[in-house]
């Protein structure tokens, strides 16, 4: 009920959908009487002026009840796939407003799932709610009001058959509806395997990992099929079920419309139409217990939704920061240790500050913890301990669109999207001219290989950079970056696939271009920042050192050690 809210705005069609339907029923319910009327007073006496007055009318009618089943059926699409798409909308930006802590918690797979199952779940049982519903409850009422305008007796039949359904239906979804959430999960494993694989193939195929990921797979696809085969096990216990009672329903009927009839209480026509009508009743409860499986499945999926909908995200906007200075950013003895991390924080006691316009590294061995450092910046986690100030302002006081607004950063992972070549750069700056976007790619030398692509910048790109190799990802993901002009620009170890001549040609360019802009390079090679402003030394998630090359050199061991580790490797180079 909580989704309800999704259909307010086609409430109209939502209306239309089930009146439209009580006019099909209407017209359902009218043909047995009409055809009893053709086979007592047309048949029987072979009076053929009541055969086709009779036979026009029903004929009409069943144009007119086809007409309304059509508009029923169009009312009750329009309503649920309006509502399905407000509703996948909505979860769609609840889930990328929610934090990276909250989408791991979720899972990948199971997100998936939510957005796309789960919400087709639903949008089917409003579907069916619209139509089928109506039309059943209609079949149950109608049909047993006109049974007993036929005969009374009639009524002990259906007052016998109808509970022992309702009973059978009951029972058996009282045991399937627990598995409808088991089945859920097992969906959610399935998915997440496979976009493990598809988004990690190159690695597959490069350690020949094939055969066990599609025993993977098949194990979690195995334990998929499993749970619904238990749900179709009891689901198919349940129509042969309600079809032997509808049977003896007829039989029952038949036999008390016989006796009738031999006793000249019942006309043959009515007979019939006392078994179109008992048949109408029960199999309107067949379909109602259909129904019921729907409404399980769907409700299921209303919870896994809902739980994303009541998610609220653990990182939110602030009030609105007063910033006193442009480019700046500070750490106030930071501590930092990942929600479902436990043992030693990652970052320990950090005090760090940058001025404006100052390019500055951050060095330190692997799981030192200099991605967690720069990644408290924008506000991607929130400090433990401590504060985190960009521009003179707490960064939780920032509106988080603000905030990011005025930081440019190349992750790691250089991540490019299904587009053209100057698309993905224009992700910096959507209203960026053709100019603008070339000029980014030539200060992250990218321009040079862009141009070389058969369509240029309009060359289209492989999903996740696919069609590029890892440095021509990088540019482009650093061309994207300098498009945005931020006031501080972060590289997170995204220099790493470049040979160090380009590496240097681009902090030239970056020095000549973006001369007020902070830049914040996280690097493992000492090379490629020696000639940084500063050096920020992280040594086991603690600040070891914060100065230029050359003092580090006289004053810090840890900045040594890693210097003479290196010394051998690039110093030719």
């Amino acid at each position: 009920m909580k989704l309800a809210k999704y259909l307010k705005p086609y409430i109209l069609f939502a209306l239309l959908a089930p009146v439209a339907m009580i006019g099909e029923v209407f017209v359902d319910l009218l043909q047995p009487k009409l055809l009893s009327q053709i086979v007592d007073d047309g048949v029987l006496p072979q009076n053929m002026e009541v055969i086709l007055s009779t036979g026009l009318i029903m004929m009409l009618t069943i144009v007119a009840g086809g007409c309304c089943g059509v508009g029923s059926s169009a009312f009750s699409g329009m309503a649920s796939q309006g509502f399905a798409r407000d509703l996948r909308n909505d979860v769609f930006k609840r889930v990328m407003r929610l934090s990276f802590q909250q989408t791991d918690k979720f899972t990948t797979g199971s997100l998936v799932t939510r957005l796309t199952t789960d919400i087709t779940a639903i949008q089917q049982l409003v579907d069916f709610a619209l139509r089928m519903f109506v039309r059943n409850i209609m079949f149950l009422i109608g049909g047993m009001f006109m049974m007993m305008q036929l005969n009374v007796r009639f009524g002990i039949v259906v007052a016998v058959s109808l509970p022992l359904e309702v009973l059978i239906v009951v029972l058996i979804m009282k045991f399937a509806n627990p598995l409808y959430a088991i089945v859920a999960r097992r969906l959610d494993g399935v998915n997440t395997v496979m976009q493990e694989n598809i988004s990690g193939a190159r690695v597959v195929k490069a350690y020949v990992r094939e055969d066990s990921e599609t025993a993977r797979f098949d194990g979690a696809n195995t334990a998929l099929m499993d749970s619904n085969l238990k749900v179709m096990r009891l689901m198919a216990l349940l129509s042969p079920l309600l079809m032997i009672i509808m049977n003896a329903a007829v039989l029952a009927v038949i036999y008390i419309g016989g006796l009738q009839v031999e006793a000249q209480a019942l006309k043959v026509g009515e007979v019939m139409a006392a078994v179109t009508y008992v048949t109408q009743i029960l199999h309107g409860i067949m379909m109602l217990s259909m129904m019921s499986q729907s409404i399980a499945r769907a409700s299921a999926s209303a919870k896994r939704l809902n739980e994303v909908l009541d998610t609220d995200p653990v990182i939110s906007d602030g009030e609105g920061a007063l910033c006193t200075e442009t480019g700046t950013v500070e750490f106030r003895n930071v501590s930092f240790s990942y929600p479902a991390s436990s043992g030693r924080p990652v970052l320990e006691g950090i005090n760090l500050s940058i001025a404006k316009g100052e390019n500055v590294a951050i060095l330190g061995a692997t799981g030192s913890g200099k991605s967690s450092l720069v990644n408290l910046i924008p506000r991607f986690y929130d400090a433990v301990e401590g504060s985190v100030y960009v521009n003179g302002a707490d960064v939780k006081t920032y509106e988080l669109d603000d905030l990011r607004s005025r930081i440019g950063i190349v992750l790691q992972k250089s991540e490019l999207f299904s587009a053209t070549a100057a698309e993905n750069i224009r992700w910096g700056c959507k209203d960026a001219t053709d100019e603008e976007v070339k000029k980014a790619a030539e200060i992250a030398q990218a321009d040079e290989f862009i141009s070389k692509m058969p369509d240029g910048y309009d060359t289209k790109i492989a999903e996740k950079g696919a069609s590029l190799s890892g440095g021509q990802k990088q540019r482009l993901s650093i061309a994207r970056a300098i498009l945005k002009k931020p006031e501080i620009l972060i590289f997170d170890d995204s220099t790493s696939a470049l040979d160090l001549k380009t590496e240097a040609s681009l902090r030239q360019k970056l020095r000549e271009s973006l001369a007020g802009t902070t830049v914040i390079t996280i690097a493992q090679r000492i090379a490629s920042v020696k000639d940084c402003d500063r050096i920020a030394v992280i040594d086991h998630g603690r600040l070891a050192a914060f100065a230029p090359h050359d003092e580090l050199m006289r004053t810090c061991e840890v900045y040594k050690d890693i210097y003479r580790s290196q010394a051998g490797k690039e110093g030719d180079e």
